[in-house]
């Protein structure tokens, strides 16, 4: 019975399995309006300049393919904006947060601390 009920849960909110799967799939997600290499939305191409200016390989989910998702990744984690970064399946948060902690050198560390590799572009940012 207890299997029916999770089956039942997943299958309530397919948006969520997806978002679930792929941050735990991917060391660092961003969704985001447009990809990463045409951002649709000023606050998601700042997010894109930030992870490519520190190296961080990532992948880019656009929430304007489907109105679900633009829906359920903010009731997922409880954001009201979109871009939201994850890393390591850990929610960082919108493009004014992920700003303020690449200014403070805080993204490099955090993406270090999780294991997560950095390009070149990761020894000149933030510093």
């Amino acid at each position: 019975m207890t299997d029916q009920v999770v089956t039942s849960a997943a299958d309530a909110d397919p948006v969520h399995a997806f978002i679930g799967e792929t941050v735990n799939q991917h060391d660092v997600v961003l969704f985001m309006k447009g990809t990463p290499d045409a951002p649709r939305c000023g606050f998601s191409s700042l997010a894109v300049q930030i992870l490519d200016h520190i190296g961080a390989s990532f992948v880019g989910v656009d929430v304007l393919q489907d109105d679900a998702l633009r829906d359920g990744i903010k009731s997922f984690s409880d954001w009201p904006t979109i871009p939201q970064l994850y890393v390591k399946g850990e929610f960082v948060g919108g493009s004014d947060i992920v700003r303020e902690m690449f200014n403070a050198g805080e993204l490099q560390t955090l993406m270090a601390d999780k294991g997560v590799s950095l390009g070149d572009g990761a020894d000149d940012s933030g510093t």
